[in-house]
């Protein structure tokens, strides 16, 4: 088995100025194909101290990936410590120089000294191509270790991880380990949810594939690993057992998110959809346009936070705000109406809520939430109970508005069991 290290540099992550989120990527995707992560270090931008680490990683591991410290400045020391390290001087790499030209050339940006740093790198280096950022990536041997050198910018170290390295580590590793790992993404039911399902239909969960699952509020994702050839068969048997297992509480395999998942399959029936907000402030409208391709499905959205805005953008009559109040099965079905109508989609999500920390009463606490859905030729409409945070408040409505849309257009019958489960006792 391949012993891969992690060293990560920075201040700013010894002071917590910043958050790791790279180590976390980076283990999660060795641990797609079969390998584990022996150790991780952080040192601060010091530069003894980082060749001290360097040397004392390197006599262990086979890899040894190094994150951040590529950039143009002076705090910046992964090359002057590499090259210290395997005793070679520093000097213009040209292939290092090209890469930074052609990222400044796109960009029409004149190349400064300080950018240039960055294609200074220890004589000999292998260079790694870095497909978003202006800092290449760069790779040397030492005590028979190939040490990697990527950036900080999470997602330049994003792309050049798949293009480059996961790549080379995957090449290394023996045949009969070959990690396949397929992936669900599920809304609606909790990890602990899901384990009693799985433990109550299938007792006899086989050894030797992997049940593993990664919580990404609101959207659950489930990972099924087999990590021997002789195994990938039995994965797809128990792969197919899952999905009918959670049936339409599944947003899409591989990859997604519930408003990428509701684009799609809008876009494959040539429909559209319209959004009208108040407690959500927007949230819905913005995650379908974080889609590229929502512009075909998604023309327009309302944020109708006052109860003026509600009567003056989507027509909610203002007997119904004064009689029923805004949290209301009236007024989130009139906001509907409303909006389908001014917008001329095919369908829409209305929604009005009491997200908090304030607002409640007896009869409307915190956490009340009215949604309607539907067309202009059928509406439906649901109370649901969710008190948390604000935050976590409007992503989970938000997620499940779009949820609502994406299980009507499929022409979905089930009952979701955030509606069941979402009720407010009496």
């Amino acid at each position: 088995m391949l012993n891969i290290q992690l060293l990560l540099t920075g201040n700013e992550l010894m002071s917590g100025d910043i958050v790791d989120t790279n180590s976390v990527f980076i283990a999660q995707e060795l641990k797609n194909v079969g390998v584990e992560l022996a150790r991780k270090v952080t040192v601060g931008d010091h530069l003894d101290m980082l060749v001290s680490e360097l040397e004392s990683l390197s006599q262990q591991a086979d890899v040894l990936i190094v994150n951040g410290g590529l950039g143009p400045t002076i705090d910046d020391m992964t090359a002057q410590a590499l090259a210290k390290l395997i005793n070679k001087p520093l000097q213009l790499n040209p292939i290092a120089l090209e890469q930074l030209q052609a990222w400044c050339d796109k960009r029409n940006y004149q190349m400064s000294e300080p950018n240039k740093k960055q294609a200074i790198l220890p004589q000999g280096c292998d260079i790694v191509y870095n497909p978003l950022g202006s800092a290449p990536g760069f790779s040397v041997r030492h005590n028979d270790c190939k040490i990697i050198c990527t950036p900080g910018v999470p997602s330049e170290l994003k792309a050049m991880f798949f293009d480059s390295i996961l790549l080379s580590i995957s090449k290394r590793l023996p045949t009969a380990l070959h990690t396949v790992t397929q992936k669900l993404q599920v809304f609606g039911i909790g990890e602990s949810g899901i384990q009693k399902m799985v433990n109550e239909a299938f007792p006899n969960w086989p050894a030797d594939i992997e049940l593993g699952f990664r919580a990404s509020m609101p959207v659950l994702e489930i990972k099924l690993t087999s990590r021997q050839t002789t195994s990938h068969e039995l994965r797809q048997t128990w792969y197919d057992n899952i999905k009918t297992l959670l049936g339409q509480h599944i947003v899409c395999e591989g990859t997604g998110t519930i408003a990428s998942t509701l684009v799609e399959v809008l876009s494959k029936r040539n429909k559209t959809m319209t959004t009208i907000e108040s407690c959500t402030g927007g949230l819905m409208a913005s995650l379908l346009t974080n889609v590229s391709g929502s512009s075909a499905v998604f023309e327009a959205g309302f944020v109708t936070y006052s109860n003026a805005m509600k009567t003056k953008l989507v027509d909610v009559p203002t007997d119904l705000l004064e009689t029923h109040g805004a949290v209301s099965q009236a007024v989130v079905e009139a906001m509907l109406k409303g909006g389908l109508k001014v917008s001329s989609a095919d369908y829409g999500i209305a929604v009005s809520g009491i997200a908090g920390p304030t607002g409640g009463t007896e009869e409307k606490p915190l956490g009340t939430v009215w949604l309607a859905w539907g067309s202009k030729d059928k509406v439906f409409s649901q109370e649901l109970y969710f008190p948390s945070e604000r935050v976590y408040f409007q992503r989970f409505i938000a997620a499940a508005g779009l949820d609502l849309v994406r299980r009507l257009v499929l022409n979905f019958t089930d009952t979701p069991r955030y509606i069941t489960e979402r009720q407010r006792k009496s």
